[in-house]
């Protein structure tokens, strides 16, 4: 996929594969067929911002996977770039870490897993 920006904040002491998310982003965008300039921002951060963020904008005192944030929805935004901001996903590392272990799967696979699962919803594809 051509123009695709995929800027990962991660804080430092947790180790990710930003290839293999990169990879699993633009997997699901072309399975979807978004196509062109599309920047989607992941965050993977502690349980301690995940709590915030979830008393914040979900108002539930407590941790989760994982929040995503969509730039899509509502008004709209003005953008001089024709880039489509489709969002932001944050993860909660030590969640993922608890999630692989329970569904007995490698760390990386379920940071895949997630990604995918808040991109979905960004692009407005909820569960069934």
């Amino acid at each position: 996929m051509d123009k695709l920006s995929v800027p990962i904040f991660v804080e430092s002491r947790y180790k990710i594969n930003r290839k293999k998310i990169k990879q699993v982003v633009e997997k699901v965008l072309s399975t979807n067929q978004i196509f062109g300039p599309v920047e989607i921002s992941i965050a993977v951060v502690g349980d301690r911002k995940m709590r915030e963020l979830s008393r914040k904008y979900k108002g539930e005192d407590k941790t989760r996977n994982i929040l995503s944030f969509s730039q899509t929805e509502g008004e709209g935004i003005k953008n001089p770039t024709n880039v489509l901001m489709l969002g932001d996903i944050v993860l909660s590392f030590p969640q993922v870490i608890k999630d692989a272990s329970r569904d007995e799967m490698l760390v990386d696979d379920k940071v895949d897993q997630l990604v995918e699962h808040g991109l979905m919803h960004l692009l407005g594809l909820h569960h069934e």
